[in-house]
């Protein structure tokens, strides 16, 4: 998908280098004539990307976190203890 997305960037910098003179080291707002250049394009399904990104991630960490808590107590490296829950 990056590579696709990459892809397309070079295609339409060559596409706007052919009417447009800029440099490449920075983003630029304007021509070097002054003129405003077109708004990006907007990328569809924005949020859902965001979703479909945070969601596997927070599901794997708690999978990791769970197998780790469940290896350190059968190990008995971590075991909490019940004097922990008395209130004095």
């Amino acid at each position: 998908m990056a590579i696709f997305r990459l892809s397309q960037l070079l295609v339409q910098t060559k596409k706007l280098s052919k009417h447009v003179h800029f440099i490449l080291r920075r983003p630029a707002t304007t021509t070097p004539t002054g003129a405003i250049l077109p708004e990006p394009e907007k990328k569809p399904f924005g949020l859902l990307s965001i979703v479909m990104a945070v969601i596997p991630g927070l599901l794997i960490g708690a999978a990791i976190s769970k197998n780790i808590a469940n290896f350190l107590e059968e190990n008995e490296l971590f075991v909490p203890s019940d004097d922990d829950d008395d209130d004095d």
